[in-house]
């Protein structure tokens, strides 16, 4: 082993002896008195000098022993190897012993020996050793070079140091950005309104419109090298390389502003919903996962883009107004599928979101009536304890048509067999059903639901009626029954609860109401829903009265127009949710965020009037909804923590905002 240690003198003892001289010195020339003083401090210095000298001997000699131990510890393998090596202390970091190829490569021409490996390599994580690895986790700078580090740790005679290999990967590192830079997005682009953009234009005025959403696309996509091709009338395709997608994400898919700006002679925006397919094993993987993102985005009520790739999607965008898309003719396809579905089915069960509420189960009573009348063996699966509607179940369940109607999921999946028809509504998300089991166990799914559809969906249903147009599920299932049943074979009851989801998704026909949703509501009333009976279904308890007043006495103004509750005390959710519904009525107030605990768990009700999408905010903390509500449930976690990522995911949006 090289006995040559490198040169350890610190630069600020240095200083300090060169002080502590010119001090001297000017106390000799002060006067006969201190040059007495003056001379004491001369012999001082000395003698700390030479002792420190000495000592420096000493401690040179101690390390050189302690290194010649350690390489002795070395196998002639590892002194000897061309690769670059480094030892350091496992549990400090501090560098041991470095070999001559590691210089060299690196031209890091430090003390090494006074140094943690994490100060000579900046970046470096030197722990991943006491993890039990033997791979560093991530490529390693050092010079102008990066590096794949691999290690042991060896035990010497005194203590326990790292022994690690530093092989060389700069060139591979470079042809694999190359290779993934290079690699092809498809992409899809629609317009998502093209009927409704069009409706009422002349030849002329369409040519015109056409053309000029078309030379803007084509200004977007010419500007990044790509290819682009129109091959439906509202439908282009778009091919490019991987490297220009971080620029696309940066701009924030300006392309969907652009579009906007095109006005049809009904005053409709034109708006552009975009598939991103990317990370397939194949070109036609790539461009199944492309029309997996346009479905989802039109799922999601359009003007948004999504990527898809191999792990989940990704959304951008999303900031308009939710417009009517739908049809009666939609609608008699959807209730005519449905119709057929329930009569090839042995049984019928119906189940919707974790804690049932108002719009889940006046859905649920909704497909029992129509299961009732193809003569259908149904039942309906829900958790008593946790559903926000328990006295509605307890009245139905004293009826004699609902007798034995709801069952538990355990009797549920036991009894499900190859021709159970299992019907899913007012969620899309698997994880957020009523039991995941009976999702699993059948084979036939139906899903009936409005909210706008998340990341993780259910993808297997066989009928897939998802309007996140509608204001609620009950006004989709009420669009089937017209098709479907007769007076004769709905239950005042049934058609109470299902006017009574609507009205509470609605605000009392307030907010997200269309055509649709006055048809709805009128076909409920021939069939016998009486208002004042719904006034009653509606009616919430004194505890939760006093519980939502107060939560809404706790609300400060977050950004100038964001109603905000953070409270740490346990309530009932029905509280937290009528909390923001009532901040709403608050002059100046654009959204409302309530977020309180209930058991374990963290719960956040949104609400907005339609200028703010609290949807999208609470997608990014795990949630879901609508444009104007959206909920968010966090296990074992603080009201503290929640709040505070809340708040970052508004400022998030504002700023998107801004941008668009």
């Amino acid at each position: 082993m090289n006995k040559k240690l490198p040169r350890i003198l610190q630069p600020n003892v240095r200083l300090y002896f060169m002080l502590l001289i010119a001090f001297a010195i000017a106390t000799f020339f002060i006067g006969d008195y201190y040059r007495l003083l003056a001379a004491i401090q001369v012999v001082v210095l000395i003698s700390v000098a030479v002792y420190s000298q000495i000592a420096t001997r000493k401690r040179t000699a101690k390390l050189l022993d302690y290194l010649e131990s350690i390489s002795d510890s070395m196998d002639l393998t590892v002194r000897d190897t061309p690769l670059p090596v480094v030892v350091y202390n496992s549990e400090t970091g501090g560098i041991i012993w470095v070999s001559d190829k590691f210089i060299s490569e690196t031209s890091l021409h430090v003390p090494f020996y006074v140094q943690s490996i994490s100060d000579v390599v900046p970046g470096f994580a030197w722990d991943w050793l006491l993890d039990g690895k033997n791979e560093c986790p991530e490529l390693v700078a050092a010079g102008d070079k990066k590096y794949k580090v691999f290690g042991n740790i060896v035990r010497s005679e005194r203590e326990y140091f790292a022994m690690t290999y530093w092989f060389d990967v700069t060139d591979y590192e470079k042809i694999r950005i190359e290779f993934a830079d290079s690699r092809l997005v498809f992409t899809i682009l629609a317009l998502d309104n093209y009927e409704e953009l069009l409706k009422g234009t002349t030849e002329k005025e369409k040519s015109v419109l056409l053309s000029n959403i078309d030379e803007k696309i084509s200004s977007w996509a010419g500007d990044r090298g790509g290819y682009l091709c129109k091959f439906d009338r509202d439908r282009y395709f778009f091919l490019f390389e991987e490297r220009q997608l971080e620029e696309y994400v940066k701009d924030n898919f300006s392309i969907l502003d652009l579009v906007r700006t095109e006005v049809g002679s009904g005053g409709v925006h034109a708006t552009l919903c975009i598939g991103i397919g990317k990370d397939g094993a194949t070109p036609l993987e790539n461009y199944h996962f492309a029309s997996l993102g346009i479905e989802m985005a039109l799922s999601r009520g359009g003007d948004q883009a999504v990527i898809k790739n191999r792990y989940g999607f990704e959304f951008f965008g999303g900031h308009s107004p939710q417009v009517e898309k739908r049809t009666k003719v939609k609608s008699r396809i959807m209730a005519n599928a449905f119709g057929e579905l329930l009569e090839d089915a042995s049984k019928v069960y119906v189940m919707g979101h974790e804690s049932s509420d108002f719009d889940s189960i006046g859905a649920a009573f909704g497909i029992c009536c129509m299961a009732r009348a193809k003569r259908k063996p149904v039942h309906v699966v829900t958790h008593m304890e946790s559903s926000l509607v328990k006295n509605l179940v307890a009245q139905v369940s004293k009826l004699p048509e609902y007798r034995d109607v709801f069952i538990s999921e355990q009797k549920a999946v036991l009894e499900a067999d190859n021709k159970t028809l299992l019907v899913v509504v007012d969620t899309t998300r698997p994880d957020k059903v009523e039991s995941k089991s009976l999702l699993l166990s059948c084979t036939r799914v139906a899903v009936v639901d409005h909210h706008r559809r998340a990341a993780e969906y259910i993808d297997n249903a066989v009928l897939n009626f998802h309007e996140p147009s509608a204001s609620s599920t009950c006004e989709l299932v009420t669009e089937m029954m017209q098709y479907l049943i007769g007076k004769e074979d709905v239950l005042g009851v049934e058609a109470e609860a299902l006017l009574a989801g609507i009205m509470l998704d609605t605000k009392g026909f307030v907010m997200n109401t269309g055509s649709g949703t006055f048809d709805a509501a009128a076909f409920l009333s021939r069939m016998g829903a009486d208002m004042a009976s719904i006034k009653s279904l509606l009616q919430s308890d004194f505890e939760i009265a006093s519980e939502k007043y107060a939560l809404m006495n706790k609300a400060a103004i977050y950004r100038d127009c964001i109603a905000f509750v953070a409270c740490d005390d346990r309530m009932n959710r029905i509280s937290v949710a009528q909390a923001a519904d009532e901040l709403l009525g608050i002059k100046g107030v654009a959204a409302s965020f309530v977020t309180a605990r209930e058991s374990d768990s963290v719960f956040v009700s949104g609400r907005s009037v339609g200028k703010v999408n609290v949807q999208l905010i609470l997608e990014k903390l795990g949630g879901g909804g609508s444009r104007s509500s959206a909920g968010l449930q966090v296990h074992r976690s603080s009201v503290e923590t929640v709040v505070v990522e809340l708040k970052a995911a508004i400022d998030e949006y504002f700023e998107s905002e801004k941008k668009a």
